[in-house]
């Protein structure tokens, strides 16, 4: 079981892009997920957005720096910023994402 979600218990359909940046000594990061049209924001959702729960098999990791986009008064995405700040978070987080993207069938660029 490998899930994202907004709302407590409510799993997140919408695959996200992720984007991640890395210090050169491997200290600290950053991943940005942008999520379009995600359920979150759809009109038979009443559920409060209370950050972004990143659950697996170890456990859970979270942020609560989620951000919605709206276009012409309608909400179009959500952007949440998860900030790595070691190296042990660092690889517990590229764990979770090896997991994540084995389920979605996702692929890794390195640039």
């Amino acid at each position: 079981m490998v899930e994202i979600q907004f709302s407590r218990g409510i799993t997140e359909d919408a695959v996200p892009d992720v984007r991640m940046t890395r210090s050169k000594d491997g200290t600290n990061g950053t991943a940005t997920f942008y999520f379009e049209q995600p359920k979150a924001l759809g009109e038979e959702s009443a559920d409060e957005i209370t950050g972004m729960y990143l659950i697996d098999e170890e456990g859970e990791l979270s942020t609560r720096e989620v951000k919605a986009k709206f276009v012409n008064g309608k909400p179009e995405a959500l952007e949440a910023v998860y900030v790595i700040k070691s190296v042990e978070e660092w690889e517990r987080f590229m764990r979770f994402m090896q997991r994540y993207a084995e389920q979605y069938g996702l692929g890794f660029t390195k640039s």
